[in-house]
């Protein structure tokens, strides 16, 4: 009995090392399945960006920008306007609160805080607006660089352009691979085109 089980045992072993002797390796399966789109670190060709600059000399960004810096300015004169008329009126009525019966004192108390909340609220108002038109400018500005760089890309060979930005995920990149300066360029030229092609 024990010696029947001694063979079908060393049968068993040899069967299981002849199957893997005929497995093929994993390393040649791997290479096998590698399909044609695979792209090695070496075929990259990578550049970047400083963003910031690129943002800042966008005509297009520098234009809205303006735009809304003169909005802010054009708020600000109304508000300081309204502060300066709800001081006079403050300061009349401390002048002319003695002549005044109790009740038209509190009433006209009442109308002036009022007017107060209604100053406040107007202030935070146009705050949120400007603040609101800042974002939207950004978010825009970001979608027409997108589609920008995207084409830019492309038409260049490049397999992918990084955002360089201060305290952002890129740390050091070679200034040879920094095409800033031509995304500018090109930024600018299509703001331009498109500006005199709407004009006509």
């Amino acid at each position: 009995m024990k010696k029947s089980f001694r063979i079908l045992s060393l049968l068993l072993l040899f069967g299981i090392t002849l199957y893997s002797c005929n497995q093929p390796a994993s390393s040649d399966s791997a290479e096998t399945t590698e399909t044609e789109s695979s792209v090695s670190i070496s075929d990259l060709n990578i550049a970047y960006v400083s963003t910031d600059s690129v943002i800042n000399k966008y005509e297009y960004f520098k234009l809205k920008s303006e735009e809304i810096t003169e909005k802010g300015k054009r708020f600000e004169t109304e508000l300081q306007s309204r502060a300066q008329g709800f001081e006079r009126e403050v300061a009349n009525f401390q002048q002319s609160a003695n002549n005044m019966t109790q009740n038209q004192a509190l009433a006209k108390q009442d109308e002036l805080v009022k007017k107060e909340q209604n100053l406040m609220t107007y202030r935070n108002n146009i705050m949120q607006e400007l603040s609101a038109d800042e974002a939207n400018l950004y978010n825009e500005v970001y979608e027409e660089i997108q589609t920008f760089m995207e084409g830019f890309a492309k038409e260049n060979g490049y397999s992918m352009i990084l955002s360089k930005t201060r305290g952002g995920a890129v740390w050091y990149a070679n200034e040879s691979i920094d095409v800033t300066e031509a995304v500018i360029e090109g930024l600018n030229k299509a703001y331009n085109e498109n500006k005199t092609d709407s004009v006509k």
